[in-house]
């Protein structure tokens, strides 16, 4: 039975036409690769040690090895995202997931510092759009009511690869040897990416292709209207707050509760898996009460950067302590939540033939605006003030993001209805 679209407020030009158990496929697959996508990321820092002394590497070249990958995310996203709406997306992605996967191989085959470094480039490359393109096939063949669910599960799939990927990385890597952890992510993405386009067809999928008709280019609405720019901008600043905790905790731990770096590590790892489930969780949430009236997940995003803002306020002025860390995670689990309904305003405020340049912008503010800057402001207030000051002050951030969401709740009515005009002038 196919799915049909409520009556609601979310945009979606045509009902899904594929049955409820493709759809559910087409989100495993494309699911499963954006998991193989961070654990191919990510891999590389359970080897780092491994690394450093059999070649003889200094800090420096690891942290060059780690951030080529997201330079290349960061200047090719939006290019690329742009390229799969105009060729077609599922073979966009296979392609990405191809390259990634057998640049993931060629680390395992490295040599030396030079050749690890061309196959981590090569690997930025492929992973470049991925995520703008992934989400964009994933809204396409489900019900616009379901669009802040599969977005923060979409993102919440980052952090589960992450933390898989460093995990079972390290495992391969004390067991079998450090290529063996390239190897085994290779392969696992080499899988999906050639069982992908046999599964997920472009043409079952029904993808509209960017094409220039009356009414307008669909790609003058990635910026044309305000609720579509404060919802990048909002999306942005809470994520500064999310990537400061997430980034600056091992040292927080190590510092205040004296742990080493193994145990700070595993702590660690369960603030990120909870935040993870706080996109999941308040994604499906934001969908259940806004299914009838939209605008209502805007209020929930609000209401979201405001109860994070009090309850990570509130924790990091406790004393360290089992109380502190309770708090934190509740913090966290909320601090992620505005990812869901930023992504469902940014689909129901862009045209679908756009998608994927939409999501593409969408990572861009959320990078420019959260997780760059994030993580470098903390650690300047650390230097200055001390970390445990430092993020007794960062989640007032928090409160900027909730006034762009509040500034972007009071347009969206009228912006929605100047889209669905423009659609009509285009049939």
């Amino acid at each position: 039975m196919a799915f049909h679209t409520v009556a609601t407020g979310d945009v979606q030009t045509a009902a899904p036409s594929v049955t409820r158990r493709y759809a559910w496929v087409v989100f495993a697959l494309t699911f499963g690769l954006l998991i193989s996508d961070y654990m191919s990321r990510q891999v590389l820092n359970a080897v780092f040690p491994l690394l450093k002394d059999e070649w003889v590497l200094s800090d420096a070249q690891l942290g060059l090895l780690s951030g080529i990958v997201a330079v290349m995310v960061g200047l090719l996203t939006f290019p690329l995202s742009l390229l799969a709406d105009r060729m077609g997306r599922v073979r966009s992605l296979a392609l990405m997931a191809m390259l990634w996967s057998l640049a993931t191989l060629g680390c395992a085959l490295a040599e030396n510092f030079p050749q690890m470094f061309a196959a981590r480039f090569l690997v930025g490359v492929g992973e470049a759009a991925y995520g703008s393109v992934g989400i964009a096939v994933v809204i396409s063949v489900f019900p616009a009511h379901m669009r802040a669910t599969l977005t923060g599960a979409f993102m919440a799939g980052g952090m589960f690869g992450s933390v898989l990927g460093m995990a079972l990385g390290g495992v391969l890597a004390a067991h079998l040897g450090w290529r063996w952890a390239f190897a085994g992510m290779a392969l696992f993405g080499l899988l999906l990416a050639l069982l992908y386009p046999l599964v997920v067809r472009e043409k079952r999928i029904g993808q509209v292709r960017v094409a220039h008709q009356g009414g307008g280019h669909p790609l003058r609405s990635l910026f044309n209207s305000r609720s579509v720019v404060a919802a990048y901008v909002g999306s942005g600043l809470q994520l500064f707050v999310g990537a400061a905790v997430m980034v600056w905790f091992p040292s927080y731990l190590n510092r205040y509760y004296h742990m080493g770096t193994d145990q700070a590590g595993a702590v660690s790892a369960i603030i990120v898996l909870v935040g993870g489930a706080g996109m999941v969780l308040c994604g499906i949430l934001s969908d259940r009460l806004g299914r009838q009236a939209p605008q209502r997940k805007i209020v929930l995003a609000i209401a979201f950067c405001a109860i994070s803002c009090l309850l990570l306020s509130l924790a990091f002025r406790l004393p360290p302590g089992t109380a502190q860390l309770s708090l934190i995670a509740l913090g966290m689990l909320v601090t992620t939540g505005t990812s869901g309904p930023a992504g469902a305003m940014v689909a129901n405020l862009t045209y679908t033939a756009v998608h994927g340049t939409a999501f593409a912008t969408l990572t861009l503010a959320n990078n420019l605006l959260g997780l760059a800057p994030g993580p470098l402001l903390t650690g300047v207030l650390a230097d200055h003030l001390g970390l445990d000051r430092a993020f007794q002050l960062i989640p007032l951030i928090s409160i900027a993001a909730a006034l762009v969401f509040a500034f972007a709740h009071r347009h969206y009515h009228a912006d929605i209805k100047r889209l669905r005009a423009e659609e009509a002038t285009r049939c």
